[in-house]
């Protein structure tokens, strides 16, 4: 009994479906998941190569039969029929990759949401001047300005001076040789932010950390006991604000298990939040090519339990005070500053070689 093409296009169409949905859940190609951030990004992935395989499949597969099908037979010398074209065909395969791509767009900008990303009451507290008002597209550009009125509040200014009143944030920030730019929030690269999440606006952060990138080196600075060390140390299950610059170049924060990345901009104060949900360690890539030797800059993430994070605090704030009593100690070989301190820098994690960037 001869198969009709319905039944046979429908079988095949339940047999892509399947396959596709089975390979965007099982594609292995994403490292482990170890915040709750990730979780979402990874939900957009896997839509994404479920669709993706989907079209593969469907596409490849029709090339692959047409090529055998309609092959050019021994002997056959003739032209093909000529065939002027099928507009309801053109239709369709013009539509669906359009609402494929709006659907995405829109699942991409919820999930941007949810991490934080966006704060839509940034865009209408935004300063707009008198000639923005008699321009087209006023409001667009009036968030988008650069030098608001000169008396709207530098939101860069303020942010740096409140992370300089720490003592170890300003040992290792050079704020007072990089102009604070002025800001106009919530734009994008104008004012990098990845703020709390939906549920958590209004919360104080578990952990606030400042974090400074400098060639080649992150230097992570803990305000509420003025630790300073190389390595990221967060507990398990706190949200975590990261508010970082840079000292020279742009470098940019990433940790692949987090699926977060954030640019470091000299003269701009950024922020980052998220919260680490599964222990290890993890590597921090600086994803911005800040100079030479951009490959080597790397650093560690320890998440740990919330007792191995105090017990690491603690060993930290003994280790910082006694490292203290011994920097005030007479230098009788006359050491430079760098030299000095290696020995000391070497113990957080901190590359001597970097000592004179952050001296300047």
């Amino acid at each position: 009994m001869k198969i009709p093409s319905s039944i046979w296009t429908l079988l095949i169409g339940i047999g892509l479906t399947l396959v596709s949905l089975w390979y965007g859940q099982n594609h292995g190609l994403l490292p482990v998941a170890a915040s709750d951030e990730a979780d979402l990004v990874d939900g957009l992935f896997n839509t994404m190569m479920t669709v993706s395989a989907g079209i593969f499949l469907l596409v490849e597969g029709v090339l692959i039969y047409c090529a055998i099908k309609y092959r050019r037979r021994a002997g056959d010398n003739e032209d093909g029929p000529p065939i002027e074209g099928n507009v309801p065909l053109e239709i369709l395969w013009t539509a669906i990759p359009a609402i494929i791509v709006i659907g995405i767009s829109v699942y991409s900008f919820e999930v941007y949401n949810d991490i934080g990303g966006f704060d839509p009451h940034a865009v209408h507290e935004a300063p707009i001047t008198q000639s923005s008002m008699t321009m087209p597209g006023a409001a667009i550009a009036a968030t988008l300005n650069d030098t608001p009125p000169s008396n709207a509040p530098n939101l860069n200014q303020e942010k740096s001076d409140e992370a300089m009143q720490d003592p170890a944030t300003a040992a290792v920030r050079n704020a007072d040789q990089i102009p604070q730019k002025q800001d106009a929030p919530g734009v994008g690269s104008v004012a990098p932010t990845i703020g709390p999440s939906p549920d958590k606006v209004g919360q104080a952060p578990g952990l606030k950390i400042n974090v400074t990138g400098l060639q080649y080196a992150w230097i992570f600075t803990y305000p509420e006991t003025g630790v300073t060390t190389g390595e990221l140390h967060v507990p398990i299950g706190r949200e975590v604000e990261i508010n970082m610059t840079a000292n020279d170049v742009i470098h940019a924060f990433w940790v692949p298990e987090f699926r977060l990345k954030q640019d470091a901009i000299p003269g701009r104060q950024s922020e980052i939040r998220f919260t680490p949900n599964k222990a290890g360690d993890y590597t921090l890539i600086c994803a911005e090519l800040c100079g030479p030797y951009h490959g080597a800059m790397r650093s560690q993430v320890v998440v740990e339990s919330e007792e191995a994070f105090n017990k690491w605090m603690q060993e930290q704030v003994a280790a910082n005070t006694e490292t203290l009593n011994q920097a005030v100690a007479v230098n009788p070989a006359n050491l430079t500053p760098d030299e000095f301190l290696a020995p000391y820098t070497k113990d957080m994690g901190i590359q001597p070689e970097m000592l004179h960037h952050i001296h300047k």
